[in-house]
């Protein structure tokens, strides 16, 4: 049994509240949620996860998909916490970096290239490192472009600094299967990243 529960629009904890009822309902099957925000998404996996049934997530646009599989298997649903009890909001992100363009500053674009290429090679150094960088506008002809700073920033992402360019920004610069490092996002993960950032800093 497969059922789909859109739960888009609610506010948190209803998604969790609704999910559980319905699971509850259920000798065994899955649920596909469907919400439109990571608050949400985050909510109901660890729920799952910790019922014992099985998670998967995919996007669609701004529309999050996450199954809940329950099998007889499960462990007790008593054993997790009441619905009730989960946050409504993300822990917040800590330093986010925003690159909004292939040149640093406004005047000179050979010295502003120059500045950027000293900018990215330099975040590696900064404590803590950022937790996110995003790039847009023509800033995301850095990550889809050979040149000197894909290798810093694919260090950067083994040091565990998330690296994203816009999806929209690439497809207008027609760079979307040139991206070198990174992933493809959408307006929605930049704005939400920058409204959950401790602090969002931009060399531009």
């Amino acid at each position: 049994m497969h059922t789909v529960l859109d739960c888009r629009g609610l506010a948190c904890p209803q998604p969790v509240i609704r999910a559980k009822e319905l699971l509850d309902s259920m000798a065994q099957g899955s649920v596909e949620v469907l919400v439109d925000n990571e608050a949400a998404q985050s909510n109901l996996t660890r729920f799952g996860k910790s019922q014992g049934y099985g998670v998967e997530s995919r996007a669609s646009g701004d529309t999050r998909h996450i199954t809940i599989s329950k099998d007889t298997s499960a462990k007790d649903a008593a054993a997790a916490p009441a619905p009730e009890d989960y946050r409504c909001d993300l822990p917040t992100t800590g330093l986010v970096v925003i690159i909004p363009a292939e040149t640093m500053g406004r005047g000179n674009d050979a010295l502003g290239g120059v500045l950027m290429r000293a900018y990215v090679k330099t975040i590696k150094n900064l404590s803590p490192l950022p937790a996110k960088i995003f790039f847009y506008n023509t800033g995301v002809k850095i990550t889809a472009t050979e040149s000197d700073l894909i290798a810093p920033l694919r260090e950067l992402a083994g040091m565990g600094v998330e690296i994203y360019s816009c999806g929209t920004c690439l497809d207008f610069l027609n760079l979307k299967d040139s991206l070198l490092v990174g992933q493809v996002t959408n307006m929605f993960e930049i704005m939400d990243a920058m409204a959950q950032a401790a602090k969002v800093v931009s060399p531009y």
